[in-house]
């Protein structure tokens, strides 16, 4: 099974499928930035019920970022239509168009056993959505962002508490044991025989152990600066022979 890690900075082909009910317009610019790491947004589509006033706010994103409004009328009150469009369409796309990947957009438990599907079909699958995502639908990506992380910095700003977290000091990230432990383990794998660890590898364990993970969850960029400021590990940079740039490495720092 191939890894977010094997697509991210390439031209693949992705589809970009958002459900209109449970995603807020503000994301969709840094959305779209976000799937670009991964990739060419080959297919765009939205999906709601393009005939009421709830989705207002979404219309003059459209054009915007040539985004394909999927018309799904509501039949029934209180079911999701859009949910089942979405889910028949992605299949759709699976066994119809070369696709290397799918981002789902929802914070809905339902696209679950989707995600799960297009897993086993051999394709990256990005998932989008609130911090309120029921955790059996974060398991099933490779990869799950969350969108409170997307939003420009004035909205991002104010936030509620549950929001995305401001950037924490060492001392407050000290008592994440949770976090600790996590990251503690990511490095004891990938580590050599002296216990250095190469901090992209940590990275790539971390994501596959935990789909959610992000460091701007935390209120870092990078993992590296969210290493550095939690003071849990030795830090080196090292030069590399077949790259201008350092490599980090890192080593698990015991209390004296």
């Amino acid at each position: 099974m191939r890894t977010h890690n094997d697509f991210e900075g390439g031209q693949q082909k992705l589809a970009v499928l958002i459900d209109a009910d449970n995603t807020q317009p503000g994301i969709a610019e840094g959305l779209l930035a976000e799937v670009a790491k991964y990739g060419i947004s080959s297919v765009k589509r939205i999906y709601g019920d393009w005939t009421t006033t709830k989705l207002s706010q979404w219309k003059s994103k459209l054009l915007e970022y040539a985004i394909q409004p999927i018309q799904q009328f509501s039949y029934t009150f209180g079911k999701n239509a859009t949910d089942s469009a979405m889910i028949i369409d992605a299949m759709d796309l699976l066994y119809t168009e070369k696709l290397d990947g799918f981002c789902i957009v929802s914070s809905d438990s339902d696209f679950t056993r989707l995600a799960a599907r297009l897993r086993e079909a051999g394709k990256l699958v990005l998932g989008f959505g609130e911090q309120k995502t029921p955790k059996p639908f974060l398991s099933a990506c490779d990869k799950f962002i969350y969108t409170e992380i997307l939003r420009g910095t004035v909205e991002e700003e104010s936030l509620s508490k549950d929001g995305p977290k401001r950037k924490l000091p060492g001392q407050d990230l000290k008592g994440d044991n949770k976090l600790q432990a996590l990251l503690w383990d990511a490095a004891e794998d990938s580590a050599d025989e002296s216990g250095w660890a190469y901090l992209g590898l940590v990275g790539q364990y971390v994501a596959k152990r935990q789909p959610d993970f992000d460091p701007r969850n935390y209120g870092y960029r990078k993992l590296a600066e969210l290493i550095k400021a939690s003071s849990w590990f030795d830090v080196e940079e090292r030069s590399s022979s077949t790259d201008t740039g350092k490599q980090i490495y890192i080593k698990k720092r015991y209390a004296k």
